[in-house]
């Protein structure tokens, strides 16, 4: 009697764990009261100040912090849920970011800080040092906090990582760190761009890139001077430069036409659709959010930019469907000490 109780047990508890579903949301930046629409929109409701279901769990795709106008809200709210495993998170560029701004760098590096302090990089993250400027020793302990969040999360039905998916990398990283986050010497080594730490840093939170040709650059939206362009990690069979790029801003007609050398191909990865889906953010998407290919979606729709704070309802699929999608639209930006204003919109 005990063993068959002991088996109904093990066979409730599969089925429980088979039956839970996944919402995996975007990139927040500080638009914490479009993230609580959000998720009462996707039946989450607060049990003791935090957000819960009864029957499914959060994904967040990390960059919660910078631009918004609610980021210490945004923060509180997201590790609260992953405290009480209501959510889990993976690390955003953004995060890894700050870490490095505000991380002094070893004696002897020749640098004052891992991250410089430059003009640009000091307009990145103002918001965020603004808003905590009265609660600095809250900040401080988000940034140790920022060191348990993940690089990505495997599971057998789905992945998840900010920006892509390199499965050479991530074996590597799971091999010589022994799980899927950093630590302390590994953030320093990642200062090197050119280093095994660096190069994970780079493409898992920022992505793979190109070169543009004959020694061109173009000047981005944000004014940024870029000598590479942005590439996808999932193309099957690519043959010019308009096969592959993914970003927000376009490349110049004359440049998407070029033909892809064999060397240029040598330098892309690939997602096999055998694989399970895999989520991103970071990308800036716009227009009306559906899959990238039949087993990869990007939920980055440029919330804090008047866009789409976007969410997939994941249950046990493997090929990803439009109508799963949902998302608050943005109508203008959230206006801090305005509570119950309204300036989003479910969808």
């Amino acid at each position: 009697m005990g063993q068959r109780n002991s088996s109904e047990l093990i066979m409730a508890v599969k089925k429980s764990a088979a039956a839970r579903g996944y919402d995996i949301i975007g990139d927040i930046h500080g638009c914490a009261h479009t993230l609580e629409l959000l998720l009462e929109q996707m039946g989450y409701r607060k049990v003791n100040g935090v957000y819960k279901h009864d029957r499914r769990q959060v994904i967040f795709i990390g960059d919660i912090i910078d631009r918004g106008p609610r980021i210490r809200e945004a923060l509180h709210l997201v590790r609260d849920m992953v405290e009480h495993g209501s959510a889990r998170i993976v690390m955003g560029n953004h995060e890894y970011n700050a870490l490095g701004y505000c991380t002094r760098a070893r004696p002897g590096s020749g640098k004052t800080w891992l991250r410089e302090h430059n003009p640009r990089h000091d307009r990145l993250i103002r918001e965020t040092l603004e808003q905590f400027e009265h609660y600095p020793h809250e900040w401080n302990e988000f940034l140790e906090w920022f060191y348990t969040i993940p690089l990505f999360i495997e599971e057998e039905n789905f992945r998840a990582v900010h920006a892509c998916w390199d499965g050479d990398l991530i074996e590597k990283f799971k091999r010589t760190q022994g799980g899927a986050c950093i630590d302390d010497d590994f953030l320093h080594a990642s200062a090197a761009l050119e280093s095994f730490a660096g190069q994970v840093m780079d493409t898992l939170l920022r992505g793979t890139d190109l070169r543009l040709p004959d020694g061109m650059s173009i000047t981005g939206r944000d004014g940024y001077v870029r000598e590479f362009f942005r590439t996808k990690f999932w193309a099957d069979n690519p043959q010019t430069y308009a096969d592959v790029v993914f970003q927000p801003d376009p490349l110049p007609p004359e440049v998407a036409k070029r033909v892809l050398t064999d060397g240029e191909r040598k330098q892309l990865i690939s997602y096999p659709l055998e694989a399970p889906p895999v989520f991103v953010g970071h990308y800036w998407m716009e227009g009306k959010p559906a899959p990238l290919k039949a087993n990869v979606a990007c939920l980055d729709y440029s919330a804090v930019k008047y866009g789409k704070l976007v969410a997939y309802r994941l249950d046990d699929e493997r090929v990803l469907s439009p109508d799963k999608f949902v998302w608050v639209d943005v109508e203008r930006p959230e206006m801090p000490d305005s509570p119950g204003m309204e300036d989003s919109v479910a969808r």
